[in-house]
C-alpha cells in the first residue's frame, strides 16, 4: 500500500514546514522502517534518532499523529488513516535541534533533582543481596528506557517548568521501593517540595496512555503520595495540610468554607505567622472588591458527601 508521511522539518528556531513522502509499505512495517525508507531513499538530510530497533534503547521516540511513541514499536497499520497519511512530529516539552531531533539535556538534568541511584552508608566489602520478593518491587519501575514519551505528553510540565517530570518520579518510586536504599525519609521530604515534585503532577494521565514499557508513571507518583501522607511530620507540611484540610471541610459543609481554608492551610492553624501575614493584602483586595465570604451555608446535600468520604476512608483501611 502506499502511504504518504507528513515529516516535520525544521533546523533550530526556523519556521516549522511538513514535508510528505509517499512510498510502498506493508501494514506490519514499523514507523522506524519507514523513516529509515524516507532517509536511505528519498531524503538524505532528513535527521532521527535511532538505535537498537527493539524498544530497549528509547532514542526514537517521536510524534506519531500527535501520540508520543517509539518509532520501531509502532507499525504503520495503527496509525494509517483513510487518506493513508500519517504525520510525524519531534517530542514535545523539549527544545528542538533538527527535524525529529531534540535536546535532552533537560529531560537529563530532571533526572539527576531526584539523585536517581542507591544511597547507602558506606560501600559492603560485598554485593547487596535482595530476596526474590524484594526484587520483584522494582520490576515495573525498571522497566522505564527514559525515551522521554511521558515527558513529551506531560500537561503539568507544559504549564510549570519547574516540575521534575514523570520519568524522574517514577524512577524515584522505584529507589523507594529499593530495600538496599537508606534515604527513604530524606527522599520523601525532598520529593513533597511544592510543585516541583509529586504534588506537581496534574493526574491528567498522559503518562500512563504512552508510555511503552508500561511503567505507568502516575500511579507510581500517588504512590509516592501516599508515603508522604503516611508520615508523622506530614501535618507540618503544606502541600500535604492543603489535601487533608480540603477534605476535612468538604466533609463537614459539602463544599470549601474558604474563610476556614486559608488560616487552616496557609496559616497552619495560626501556628505560622508568615503564612497568617501573607493571607491579609489578599483578604483586604477581596473585601473592598465584595467577594470576602462573611458567612458559609453548607451545600445541599453535605450529609451524603460526608457519607461518601467516610466510606471510602473505612475502605482503605481495610
Amino acid at each position: 500500500m502506499q502511504v504518504s508521511f507528513k515529516v516535520s522539518r525544521q533546523n533550530g528556531r526556523s519556521e516549522q514546514v511538513f514535508q510528505q513522502y509517499t512510498i510502498e509499505v506493508e501494514k506490519s512495517k514499523t514507523i522506524l522502517d519507514c523513516l529509515n525508507q524516507i532517509k536511505w531513499e528519498l531524503d538524505g538530510t532528513l535527521s532521527f534518532r535511532k538505535n537498537c530497533r527493539n524498544t530497549i534503547c528509547g532514542s526514537c521516540a517521536i510524534k506519531i499523529n500527535g501520540i508520543s511513541s517509539l518509532a520501531c514499536k509502532e507499525n504503520v497499520g495503527r496509525y494509517v488513516n483513510d487518506n493513508n497519511e500519517i504525520v510525524i512530529t519531534p517530542l514535545g516539552n523539549l527544545p528542538l535541534i533538527k527535524d525529529l531531533v531534540v535536546d535532552m539535556s533537560k529531560f537529563w538534568e530532571n533526572l539527576e533533582t531526584i539523585s536517581p541511584y542507591v544511597k547507602t552508608l558506606s560501600t559492603p566489602e560485598r554485593e547487596f543481596l535482595q530476596s526474590e520478593q524484594e526484587r520483584d518491587k522494582l520490576n515495573q519501575t525498571s522497566n522505564c528506557i527514559s525515551c522521554g514519551a511521558c515527558y513529551s505528553e506531560c500537561n503539568a510540565k507544559m504549564i510549570n517548568p519547574d516540575f521534575v517530570g514523570p520519568h524522574a518520579l517514577a524512577k524515584a518510586q522505584r529507589l523507594l521501593g529499593d530495600s538496599r536504599d537508606i534515604a527513604t525519609a530524606e527522599r520523601l521530604e525532598e520529593y513533597s517540595q511544592g510543585l516541583a515534585g509529586v504534588w506537581g503532577c496534574t493526574r491528567c494521565y498522559q503518562c500512563n496512555s504512552v508510555c511503552p514499557m508500561e511503567v505507568d508513571p502516575m500511579d507510581q507518583i500517588g504512590l509516592i503520595k501516599q508515603q508522604i501522607l503516611k508520615q508523622t511530620q506530614s501535618e507540618e507540611n503544606r502541600a500535604i495540610r492543603h489535601r487533608r484540610v480540603l477534605v476535612d471541610l468538604v466533609k463537614q459543609g459539602g463544599w470549601i468554607d474558604e474563610r476556614k481554608f486559608g488560616l487552616l492551610v496557609v496559616g497552619n492553624n495560626f501556628k505560622d505567622i508568615k503564612g497568617l501575614a501573607s493571607l491579609f493584602p489578599l483578604g483586604i483586595r477581596m473585601l473592598l472588591s465584595g467577594k470576602f465570604p462573611v458567612a458559609f451555608h453548607p451545600s445541599q446535600g453535605a450529609r451524603e458527601v460526608s457519607a461518601l468520604i467516610e466510606s471510602v476512608r473505612a475502605t482503605r483501611k481495610k
